[in-house]
């Protein structure tokens, strides 16, 4: 039998996660890597940040349009996205797997494939995880980040007249996730994809431009996070935490050729994707006033006093992104 027509049952656990870690590079803070009870992560700072998240799927991915690999590469870029947010770097990864026992164990070489692929790139290791049987395929993936004796950037710090910026582009992950839907773009394989799509199905966060934020010779932010589950939504984390306002620019806030074009295409406001859509993995933030903004970030706003956020003034109402129990 073809190795890749064989079912995770037939390997076996044990053998998958062999086959997972075999030739994986560890960095130099991995003192234990996979193979014992536990891993050993050196932590020089003392201080250790931390975030999970997962991905169902059929509710955050589907196969027939994304790639096994694919898959995994996301599963580390939205971890990634949350340490980088707090002004630290990724120092390793741990990876749970459940899936049915019918599932090709191709299928499950692939996503770990991307992830050890995509951690390697940050300078990171895979550590260690499991595999167990479930009904679909779910990928749960906790990174630890190292803050490298900086102060951690929190959601907590803006304060009235920062101004708030982004760094990345925002819209184009929902405007791939749209194409996909209406059935434009299908193939999990296909090589002519829609920028859109890709950006999509594997994003690319620009941790540069978050690192500038706290070590570049730009003013250091006072707050960050990564827009995950729509600009509106994530600002609106940074208000409360901060108990803050913030009047944001539309002009700013524009859509761009890409999506003007593909909204027409399938009848919809372009500027929905801007605000409410996530999962680009831009990075948002405020920043001293009177302060240059960091390479790669660009003002779309002011922190004012009060509570809530608006945008040329008018107050924002509705929803305002992702929803992790919406149907």
């Amino acid at each position: 039998m073809n190795p890749s027509q064989r079912t995770v049952a037939e390997v076996g656990e044990f053998a998958l996660i062999r086959r997972a870690v075999a030739g994986r590079s560890q960095p130099d803070t991995t003192l234990l890597g996979p193979g014992d009870d536990a891993a050993i992560v050196r932590a020089s700072d003392g201080r250790v940040a931390v975030s999970t998240d997962m991905l169902v799927q059929g509710r955050h991915f589907r196969l027939d349009w994304s790639s096994p690999h694919d898959v995994g590469r996301k599963a580390v870029a939205q971890n990634a996205a949350d340490v980088f947010a707090m002004g630290a770097r990724p120092t390793a990864f741990l990876v749970s797997l459940g899936c049915p026992p019918d599932t090709l164990a191709s299928v499950v070489e692939g996503i770990s494939a991307g992830i050890g692929e995509a951690a390697e790139a940050l300078g990171a290791g895979v550590v260690g995880g499991d595999v167990v049987q479930a009904d679909q395929v779910v990928v749960s993936v906790t990174v630890l980040g190292d803050l490298e004796g900086r102060a951690a950037v929190l959601r907590s710090g803006a304060r009235v007249g920062d101004v708030v910026a982004v760094a990345g582009e925002l819209g184009r992950s929902a405007a791939g996730l749209a194409l996909l839907s209406a059935g434009v773009e299908s193939s999990a394989g296909a090589d002519h994809d829609n920028p859109l799509v890709a950006v999509h199905r594997v994003p690319s966060p620009p941790y540069h431009c978050a690192l500038a934020a706290v070590d570049g010779p730009g003013g250091r932010a006072t707050s960050m996070t990564d827009v995950s589950d729509g600009l509106l939504a994530d600002l609106g984390h940074i208000c409360e935490e901060s108990r803050v306002g913030m009047d944001l620019s539309g002009a700013a806030l524009r859509a761009d050729a890409d999506l003007v074009a593909v909204a027409e295409r399938i009848g919809v406001d372009p500027q929905d994707w801007v605000l409410t859509g996530g999962e680009d993995h831009a990075f948002a933030g405020t920043f001293p006033a009177g302060t240059a903004l960091p390479a790669g970030w660009t003002q779309i706003g002011l922190v004012r006093a009060g509570s809530g956020m608006s945008i040329d003034g008018t107050p924002v109402t509705g929803a305002v992104g992702w929803q992790s129990f919406s149907v």
